[in-house]
């Protein structure tokens, strides 16, 4: 009877083997510039790309473009969307929940014309379909990137954003972890050449260029030109945004030199083909995809506003009159930090009027240096002023933006994707890192990866522990949803990984 068990598991195992083999996949890919008209010079440009999947009985297509987010900011309308899965269904057949759509978040500005050339790069993807084989991996980058959040020696948490300044040095404790792995699919035609490549990573790619400032695609394009440009011959490199809702590139506020995301860009792309070359296919090619709708509550921010506004009050009436200006400030500065022992002279009047007994200069510096630190509290109080003022603006809106919508939940779409050996999960909003590192954690598949920015827009998507921060950092204060929400979305994530 033993026997006779372990014959039929065995059989059981080789049928399952051979079905998996014997499913046909078949892709195609292309891309298409994106880039709004009216940009003359633009060092690289925006496109989108588009990855079009089909087995016996599934079709997928994955969209990614060079753009702030699908719909809510920026310039892709909020029916865009909607519209395209529409006419894609239409002209295909294509299921509407199977069309996925990523945002790299890029600050370029797009073609008005974003959704019509959108449809035509899925349609020239899916004339090109072939059978094909897929293979999963992982890189390793972790040069380019930082996270932008700084816990403070007082218990509260800050971020890096040019919208305001950073606290002093003496104020900062420890920074947030980093994600350095790029998730790596490698799509190969029958004859060995690469098809296309999707690659994801967590990043804010608005490192900016030289010349056309943040109007590009930034540091995710140059990657994607790397890759495309050392394969095969028309091979298309679709980057997919990870959970970078709170990370920035490297030295995200230097002043001492140029902004370009060439430099990173290069880095990234080619860490991704170190990846690529070591991608491995399995015996598994199942195309699997899951679409399902998730329920999340709305926050309340009424609270917190108005402790928040208090503070503000509490910082302005803080601001103490000082005898000094601003140039008299910057004087003393420069003259204390250059020698903090002899600012006034040099140092052998010190030492003259020390052999004398004459304290003159040492009594001015001591008073110099009180009314500097009085200054430099106040500049301080400032700064603190435009980091409350910026986060409160923020939560006044989504205050009001929950309030107008009606009800106290939001409804997402969360995707669960299965390509041979590749996982991946979606989400629509600004996933931070913590997120993410989890979700991998947890995962029952050894490649899995998560895509935020995918298939719509709901703002930043901090953990339950940072949204006890709200009002101190933007990703707790541009946020519309409860802390519970992270919950929730894990306990669905743990079901589709499985459902995989």
């Amino acid at each position: 009877m033993r026997h006779l068990q372990l014959s039929l598991l065995t059989l059981s195992i080789l049928t399952f083997s051979t079905l998996c083999q014997a499913v046909e996949l078949t892709a195609g890919a292309a891309k298409i510039d994106i880039t709004h008209p009216a940009k003359k010079l633009v060092e690289i440009p925006l496109h989108a790309r588009a990855l079009v999947l089909k087995s016996e009985d599934t079709a997928l297509v994955i969209v990614t473009m060079d753009v702030v987010s699908i719909g809510e900011i920026g310039s892709i309308p909020d029916d865009f969307q909607s519209n395209v899965r529409a006419r894609i269904n239409d002209k295909l057949g294509i299921p509407t929940q199977n069309i996925m759509f990523n945002a790299s978040h890029c600050h370029g500005t797009p073609s008005p014309k974003s959704e019509d050339l959108t449809v035509q790069v899925i349609q020239e993807a899916y004339r090109e379909l072939v059978p094909v084989t897929l293979s999963a991996g992982r890189g390793h980058e972790d040069r380019i990137q930082e996270n932008r959040r700084m816990q403070l020696k007082n218990g509260g948490e800050i971020d890096v954003r040019h919208a305001y300044s950073l606290p002093p040095n003496k104020a900062i404790l420890s920074t947030g972890p980093i994600d350095p792995e790029i998730g790596i699919l490698r799509v190969d035609k029958q004859n060995g050449d690469t098809l296309a490549v999707l690659f994801n990573f967590a990043c804010h790619p608005i490192q900016g260029t030289p010349v056309s400032a943040g109007d590009t695609s930034d540091m995710t394009g140059y990657a994607a030109q790397v890759i495309e440009d050392n394969l095969d011959e028309g091979t298309i490199a679709l980057f997919v945004q990870g959970c970078g809702g709170d990370i920035n590139p490297i030295a995200y506020k230097d002043v001492d030199h140029p902004r370009n995301a060439e430099t990173l860009g290069n880095l990234l792309g080619l860490s991704t083909l170190k990846g690529i070359r070591k991608a491995k296919a399995s015996d598994d090619q199942r195309l699997l995809v899951i679409n399902e709708t998730l329920s999340l509550p709305r926050s309340n921010l009424a609270p917190r506003i108005s402790e928040l506004e208090l503070y503000r009050e509490t910082l302005v009436n803080s601001f103490r009159g000082t005898t000094l200006n601003l140039r008299q400030f910057i004087h003393l500065t420069n003259k204390h930090n250059l020698s903090p022992d002899a600012p006034s002279y040099h140092i052998s009047r010190y030492l003259h009027d020390k052999k004398l007994g004459h304290r003159y200069l040492e009594l001015m510096d001591a008073n110099n240096r009180q009314n500097m630190n009085s200054y430099l509290e106040n500049i301080y109080r400032m700064e603190e002023l435009t980091r409350v003022n910026a986060n409160l603006r923020l939560l006044k809106m989504h205050q009001q933006q929950n309030v107008d919508a009606g009800k106290r939940t939001i409804d997402v779409e969360v995707m669960a994707l299965r390509l041979g050996s590749f996982v991946m999960i979606t989400f629509p909003g600004e996933l931070t890192v913590p997120i993410g590192l989890g979700i991998k954690e947890r995962s029952p598949h050894p490649n899995t990866f998560v895509a935020g920015y995918t298939n719509g827009y709901i703002y930043y998507c901090p953990t339950a522990e940072q949204l006890k921060n709200v009002g101190g950092a933007q990703e707790d204060s541009d946020c519309i949803l409860d802390p519970e929400w992270q919950e929730l979305f894990e306990t669905k994530v743990t079901e589709l990984l499985n459902r995989l």
